[in-house]
This record gives C-alpha cells, structure tokens and sequence, in this order.
C-alpha cells in the first residue's frame, strides 16, 4: 500500500508515518531526509543535489522524483508512505506517472486537518531529539521526564528557528496556495480520505488505520 500524508506544517504527519512504519512495515518518503541522505551519501544522484545545495538553488521536481524512484526500486517495504511530495498538482502528476511507469498505484491520500490557531500553539512548543529526529511537543507529547528520547535514548533536543508564530504564518500561506489544491485533485480520483488532527495522537492513529482498511 502506497500512500501520501498531507497536512500544513507542524499537523503531526511525521509522528504518524512513523507509527505506520512500525505497525505496518511502510517505509516513510519524506523529501528533507532524502535530500540530506544523497547529499552525504556520494551516489551520481547525490553528487547532484549537494552541487545544487552547495549553490544555494532549489531542488528541482525531476531530482526528487529521481530519489523516489531510487528508494522504490532498492528499499523493501510493505508500501511507502509519501510526506512533503508532492506539494503541488505537477509534483502530484509526476508521482502519478512514476508510480505507473513502475506499475505500482497510490492507494490512499490522507489529510491531517487541523484548526490553524491551534496549529500555532503546537508548533510553537515543539521539539525533537537531536539525535533521531523523534518529535516532542510541551503540550500534547512532553519529553520523558528523565530527559532522555523514548525512541533513542538521546538527551539533546532542539527547536527549529522558523518554528515561531510569524514564520509560521507564512509556511502555513504557501501551503494554502500551493499544496491545498491536491486535495481537490486526490478527492476527484477517489483517493482523498480526510482525519481530524488535533486529537490525541493514538485517536489519530485509529483513524488513519480504519481508513487504510476500510
């Protein structure tokens, strides 16, 4: 089963992706950590996108539909979950077309929907460990009370620098303007399902199961 995670920043995508990955064997795609895994990684791709990083140029729709295509065709998986592309309906089209072209389908489209004053609030009190990536928050999901990851073990944790009310503002207008239409797109194909967000993340994760085997 192949999926994608839609939502605006901070509406818990990357917390669910990973509980799919442990509960169902999927494996996340999501578009940063594949970036930064080609840049180190030393592969004719990855040699690519560090020229384009280290020159300060956006990453265009063909190299990252070049590293979905690598993870399809050498990671084993019970299916991949997509977060952070596609962002727009060309992005969507190309993915469309990759996945034909290797005979493979979009099974489900799942939106996390979440009320944006809200959002603000959980964005601006969260964190993750430094060392695996794992995702706090100081209202909905604390750091354990030891200090250390629960997933990891780490004792260093992080705030991203965009992640305040004014930056976030602008991330949540370019997600409105380019990545909302998809919504229209994957409800047209039959494959848009939508989640209410703001529950508790076990409540979500209920609601994301029944619409994957309903």
């Amino acid at each position: 089963m192949n999926i994608i995670l839609l939502g605006p920043p901070g509406a818990g995508k990357g917390t669910q992706a990973r509980i799919l990955e442990d509960t169902r064997g999927m494996v996340q795609l999501s578009t940063g950590d594949m970036l930064r895994e080609a840049k180190d990684s030393g592969t004719e791709m990855g040699q690519v996108v560090a020229g384009v990083m280290a020159r300060g140029e956006l990453v265009t729709d063909e190299i990252v539909i070049g590293l979905i295509r690598e993870k399809l065709e050498t990671v084993e998986a019970a299916g991949f979950i997509f977060d952070g592309f596609p962002r727009t309906l060309k992005q969507a089209d190309a993915l469309s077309d990759l996945l034909s072209q290797m005979g493979q389908t979009l099974d489900q489209v799942v939106e996390l929907r979440v009320d944006d004053d809200t959002l603000v609030q959980r964005i601006t009190a969260r964190s993750t460990c430094a060392s695996c990536g794992e995702v706090y928050n100081d209202i909905t999901k604390p750091i354990p009370e030891d200090g250390k990851c629960s997933k990891c073990g780490g004792t260093e944790f992080k705030r991203r620098a965009d992640d305040n009310e004014d930056s976030l503002k602008k991330r949540l207008m370019e997600y409105y303007k380019q990545t909302s239409p998809l919504i229209g797109y994957y409800y047209a194909k039959g494959l848009h399902a939508s989640v209410d967000g703001l529950g508790e993340i076990d409540e979500i994760k209920g609601a994301i199961a029944k619409t994957l085997d309903d």
